[in-house]
């Protein structure tokens, strides 16, 4: 073989697998920035809050529904 072509070959093969390394340590490194973010856990208060706030408006509206119909049938 030629030697020019052995070396473009190795010199291809570096260049990717050093593109490789770098992109694998770019997203472990994104993936433990995102481990550490806050955020997961703002979501979670959140759709808590969220959730009790539902549960207390439909309680709230039960309750106004059931007012109104039990004043309803005491008129008739």
């Amino acid at each position: 073989m030629n030697l020019a072509l052995i070396h473009d070959r190795l010199h291809i093969k570096t260049f990717w697998e050093k593109k490789i390394n770098s992109e694998c340590q770019f997203a472990e490194n994104e993936e433990q920035r995102m481990n550490k973010s806050a955020l997961n856990k703002l979501r979670g208060e959140w759709l808590v809050r969220l959730e009790n706030r539902n549960k207390n408006l439909k309680l709230l509206n039960d309750s106004y529904v059931k007012k109104v119909k039990t004043e309803e049938t005491e008129q008739t």
